[in-house]
């Protein structure tokens, strides 16, 4: 709770001091954001790896704090403006890890901050793409998926989100549907082949690891 209450100064700062084009700092906010993410993630606080009992004392006691930070990371990300092209795609992994933390308000909150990504590098890189954001988010994922997180609940809600603003954007629609759709089975992939490396049959494995490649 007191370093929550820390983190929540730093963000009054940086948005009152270091925010506006004079004086803007990279790494100040660069290490805003790795905090909050680290803070967010630490085990300490992943309450589904606690007893329904001692999840309802952290709860009646301190709220889902995971929340209260998750929602002041997707604001800080917002206020950033013109500077957000800045963190793409260094951000993405750290984007990736919180909204694959399982609480359904903070992936809501969290996961339109991918689409957000791909329409930023689209206007700003020049080549109307989204080639930095989709190669690091692919990575990413395979990355996280291996290390035992992400579930078939995410799957759906980062396809139904994604697909849902890609197709409001008059760019982005098909381009953006395209990678929607294509991550989302590439996820799909990635959660069966994570199920099956301890299947019996060699075949399974197989077919699995072929899907994915």
């Amino acid at each position: 709770r007191v370093f929550l209450r820390a983190v929540n100064q730093f963000t009054s700062v940086l948005n009152r001091f270091f925010l506006d084009q004079a004086n803007f700092e990279l790494q100040l906010w660069n290490n805003y954001f790795h905090l909050a993410v680290a803070f967010l993630t630490h085990e300490s606080l992943q309450l589904e790896t606690f007893s329904q009992a001692k999840r309802n004392k952290i709860i009646k006691k301190y709220g889902d704090m995971r929340k209260e930070i998750g929602f002041k990371i997707r604001d800080m990300w917002y206020n950033l403006g013109p500077h957000k092209i800045k963190f793409i795609p260094a951000m993405v992994g750290p984007i990736l890890e919180v909204t694959l933390v399982p609480e359904p308000e903070l992936r809501k909150a969290t996961i339109p901050i991918f689409f957000d990504m791909m329409q930023c590098e689209f206007n700003f890189s020049g080549n109307g793409n989204f080639h930095m954001f989709e190669n690091e988010l692919i990575t990413k994922l395979d990355q996280e998926v291996e290390g035992g997180r992400g579930d078939e609940q995410y799957k759906i809600l980062l396809e139904k989100l994604l697909l849902e603003h890609c197709r409001k954007h008059k760019y982005l629609s098909g381009s953006g549907e395209v990678f929607a759709l294509l991550v989302s089975s590439l996820l799909e992939n990635l959660l069966d082949y994570r199920t099956i490396m301890h299947d019996e049959s060699k075949e399974n494995r197989m077919s699995c690891t072929v899907n994915v490649l």
